[in-house]
C-alpha cells in the first residue's frame, strides 16, 4: 500500500481515467472528489458495513487504519506543561 502526503487541491491519477482530488478538510474528516469512470463502482466503506447482513459478511470486508507507530520522524512533538500534554 502506497502512503502519501498532498496538499489541498492537489490531485493523484490512477491509470488515464481515474482521477482523485483532496479538496481539504478539518481534524478528522478530509474532503476529495472523485474523476471516475460510470462504468467503475464506488462505494464507502461504512455503506458496505451497513449493507452487510451477518458479522460474517462485515470480517471479509477489508478496513485500513493509520500506523499505530510511526516512525520518529513523523511524530509530533509534545511538550509537557502543567501535566497537560501540547502538541507543537
Amino acid at each position: 500500500m502506497l502512503r502519501m502526503t498532498v496538499n489541498t487541491e492537489e490531485y493523484i491519477q490512477i491509470g488515464d481515467n481515474i482521477k482523485i482530488v483532496f479538496l481539504g478538510g478539518s481534524r478528522n474528516h478530509t474532503k476529495v472528489m472523485l474523476d471516475v469512470p460510470s462504468e467503475i463502482n464506488v462505494v464507502r466503506s461504512r455503506a458496505l458495513e451497513n449493507h452487510a447482513k451477518t458479522s460474517e459478511d462485515r470480517a471479509k470486508i477489508d478496513h485500513y487504519y493509520a500506523a499505530p507507530e510511526l516512525e520518529q520522524k513523523y511524530r509530533k512533538k509534545r511538550i509537557v506543561m502543567n501535566d497537560r500534554h501540547k502538541k507543537s
